[in-house]
């Protein structure tokens, strides 16, 4: 892609001479601000739940609504939206404007492509669901004063209406033959029965009333406790039994028995819209395809190197059998997994003021992934907090079945998801000042994915992966995203069954089978999503590989690396064009 900086430079030196284009300039900056702070009041208001979080309080008693009507409603006013910003006079726009309303249409597009293919019919995934994020609403809320337990107990009583809409939503996918694949359901009702309890204490959205602030007194935390209860009991417990029916009676047994997006009504151009999205490049799938296959080829050759230094005597799948078999590379308690994630992630801390001039302020902590959900989660996940909480970011690290949690991985896993991954990068984004609200919380999984596992590989320079066994686990994360691109195409265009992905995935990484299975019905449930990490690393890769042969001497890799997160998430496109004016701004010093 060729830079923009001549043209942007050109625009601005027509500007200064000629002044009928100025004010055209500034009227088209001022609609576009204005359209801009109008659809982010338009989503808050919209989702109470996000605007909760972020800091804006005007909904907190509120749960958002999901109806057709609501969908339909929502579809016509970013139908509309879209229509205004592509009317606007985009050569008027340069620098960070121009990159919001390229963003804000990113937005847009995907709001409008999730009516019309009908996806949010869908609210579930193998590993995730509305009734996942519902469960963090005890976390995600204020719960310093008295009418923030009111809201929140307001809250707790609207599940059942929640939960009731979603169930139509699915019933109508139903109707339609718009469901998740029923293969990736099995022992889905353990992500919903663990909030059916008997004992309202016992319940997960009982904790704040068991430690309420001490000035409320005694007569005020009776009564609190007594509602709390109440709500817990008639209509969380009870929205939750509702939709443990609806999943073991109704959606299970009548959800689809094929797996790709390809086999959806309009599936290949749902799968196309979806490539795009998660790359945010015009990619197609043979091109994809071919990479990962590509890809694939040039890692096995690096871990066999490896197997050939540690001086192992026999096969690839030997090695891998010898990996997932022998004691040494696992964690005997769920206690010492999280210690040695601990222990990693703080080395890293020391290692960053290296590799980056500026540092976010916010910290992060080391958790057990929560019971009820690790069964069927990935290894591990990071976890921003609310806006304006006082509660840290926190990678999450799965203990469950810790013979499926080998050691040698623990190193990757631990840049990606906390430091120099997501954590610094989304912590970064959201201490950006002079930017648009949304943008501050935008996620795009190109970059954040692309710059997760750019982050494992960049561990290597930061003096990580010294035993060769855990070098085998940053090349087998690696392999592991490779074979994404193989697999994630080969379910949703090209036929693949279950059965050939955990077969590839299995004999091309050293992931325990057990996570080979949950990451195969994550792919499936989750189209498109699995291409954006080794897509986006390789272009951060190239860019840089690009900023180093041109800049020689002058490469400042701190400088780098801070120009990259200097944005917070943009698409890939805009990525490159902000590294190809760094780079010609640089040069042009020299």
């Amino acid at each position: 892609m060729k830079p923009l900086a001549p043209v942007i430079f050109l625009s601005l030196i027509l500007a200064s001479c000629m002044q009928q284009i100025e004010p055209a300039s500034n009227d088209t900056l001022d609609q576009l601000n204005t359209l801009i702070e109008e659809e982010w009041d338009f989503r808050l208001k919209e989702n109470p739940l996000l605007a909760t979080a972020v800091g804006r309080h005007d909904y907190n008693e509120l749960l958002p609504a999901v109806t057709e009507d609501d969908q339909a409603r929502r579809y016509a006013y970013y139908v509309s939206l879209k229509e205004k910003l592509n009317a606007l006079e985009r050569q008027a726009l340069s620098g960070q404007d121009l990159i919001n309303l390229e963003l804000l249409l990113y937005v847009v597009e995907d709001n409008i492509a999730n009516y019309e293919y009908q996806a949010y019919l869908v609210p579930i995934l193998a590993d995730a669901g509305f009734h996942f994020s519902f469960a963090r609403l005890p976390f995600n809320v204020p719960l310093q004063t008295e009418e923030d337990y009111s809201n929140y107990i307001q809250r707790l009583q609207g599940a059942p209406s929640y939960f009731r809409q979603h169930i139509t939503l699915m019933r109508r996918g139903i109707d339609l033959g718009i469901t998740m694949p029923r293969i990736v359901l099995a022992g889905y009702e353990g992500t919903i029965d663990g909030h059916i309890v008997e004992d309202a204490t016992e319940s997960t959205f009982y904790q704040p009333f068991l430690n309420m602030p001490e000035a409320f007194g005694e007569t005020t935390e009776e009564s609190l406790m007594q509602a709390g209860q109440a709500a817990v009991m008639d209509s969380t417990v009870y929205a939750y039994k509702l939709f443990l029916d609806f999943m073991v009676n109704e959606y299970i047994p009548a959800a689809r028995t094929t797996l790709g997006a390809h086999d959806l009504p309009n599936g290949e151009k749902y799968y196309g819209q979806r490539i795009n999205y998660f790359t945010t490049l015009p990619m197609d799938v043979a091109e994809i395809h071919d990479k990962g296959l590509e890809e694939v080829s040039r890692i096995k050759s690096e871990m066999q190197a490896i197997i050939d230094k540690v001086g192992f005597d026999g096969s690839f799948a030997d090695f891998l059998e010898f990996l997932r078999t022998d004691e040494r590379f696992y964690a005997k308690t769920p206690e010492d997994l999280l210690k040695q994630a601990s222990f990693i992630s703080k080395r890293m801390d020391g290692k960053l003021p290296a590799l980056f001039n500026k540092l976010p302020r916010l910290p992060y902590t080391v958790e057990a992934v929560p019971a009820e959900i690790a069964p069927k989660y990935t290894g591990g996940r990071y976890v921003p907090p609310s806006a304006g909480s006082t509660q840290p970011g926190r990678y999450w690290v799965n203990t469950y079945k810790l013979e499926n949690r080998p050691l040698y991985v623990l190193e990757s896993l631990s840049l990606h998801e906390a430091v120099p991954g997501h954590h610094l990068q989304g912590a970064l984004s959201r201490e950006l000042v002079g930017l648009p609200e949304f943008r501050k919380l935008l996620y795009i999984s190109a970059f954040g994915e692309g710059w997760g596992l750019y982050s494992e590989w960049l561990g290597l320079e930061a003096g990580f992966y010294q035993d060769p066994y855990s070098d085998f686990g940053r090349l087998t994360y690696e392999m592991w995203r490779a074979c994404r691109l193989v697999v994630d195409t080969g379910i949703h265009a090209k036929g693949w069954t279950r059965q050939q992905v955990i077969d590839y995935l299995s004999s091309n990484t050293a992931l325990s089978i057990h996570e080979c299975t949950t990451e195969t019905d994550r792919y499936i449930s989750w189209p498109g999503q699995a291409l954006s990490y080794k897509i986006g690393e390789l272009k951060i890769k190239e860019l840089r590989e690009k900023a180093s042969t041109q800049l020689g001497s002058e490469f400042d890799l701190r400088e780098f690396h801070d120009k990259i997160l200097e944005n917070g998430a943009v698409t890939l496109p805009i990525l490159e064009r902000v590294i190809d004016e760094y780079i010609n701004e640089k040069s042009s010093t020299q």
